[in-house]
């Protein structure tokens, strides 16, 4: 099941938060080694995590956490405008139509298959998402090698700028538009798809 939070401070969702967090901190610092805050020794949680984030949540079988991305409003502090602003040539894609997505949790223990289920999981309720809100264009920074992927996915998209090492290798901004064709644009490849889900209020 898929759960939109956009109101994280809602007591019956707090497990799922801590889940994420928690899945957060074993792929981004664990695995990836990136450096990160973690707070209590368990929870990946960044500047950025704060009431306007909206996440995206699949939950398993067991109605755990399973995989999530988060959404931030580009008119506030985000990640691309405050550590990221070098990655667009033409300067960064802000307005009030405009979010960004960041933070895809895609854990390791699922297997490749069932990750990329998740994946289109989640991008298919970010863009159910983003058409209900009115919003029309999503940004990102992501991995350059992922990054192709979603320049290939089949909705309008574009890269922001060339890729940039980094540490970890290149990374890359990307601004995908989105409108009533998004979704059969996704459906063309495989990536859109019909999921139940639950809104938190």
């Amino acid at each position: 099941m898929i759960h939109i939070i956009d109101h994280n401070l809602t007591a019956s969702r707090r497990h799922l938060l801590k889940g994420m967090f928690e899945d957060r901190r074993r792929l981004f610092v664990d695995l990836f080694g990136w450096d990160l805050p973690v707070v209590d020794g368990r929870f990946e949680i960044d500047q950025f995590d704060t009431l306007d984030a909206v996440y995206v949540i699949a939950t398993g079988e067991d109605g755990e956490h399973a995989a999530s991305l988060r959404l931030m409003p580009s008119t506030g502090p985000h990640m691309l405008a405050s550590i990221f602003p070098h990655l667009c040539l033409g300067g960064v894609p802000i307005g009030a139509t405009i979010w960004e997505s960041t933070r895809l949790c895609l854990p390791q223990r699922h297997g490749a298959a069932l990750r990329k289920i998740y994946r289109n999981q989640l991008i298919s309720a970010m863009v159910d998402f983003s058409l209900e809100r009115g919003i029309d264009r999503i940004t990102g920074v992501l991995p350059d090698p992922f990054r192709r992927e979603v320049l290939a996915m089949g909705w309008v998209v574009e890269a922001l700028g060339p890729p940039v090492r980094m540490d970890g290798g290149p990374i890359g901004a990307f601004a995908a538009h989105v409108g009533p064709d998004t979704p059969d644009r996704l459906r063309w490849t495989g990536v859109y798809g019909c999921e139940r889900r639950e809104v938190a209020a």
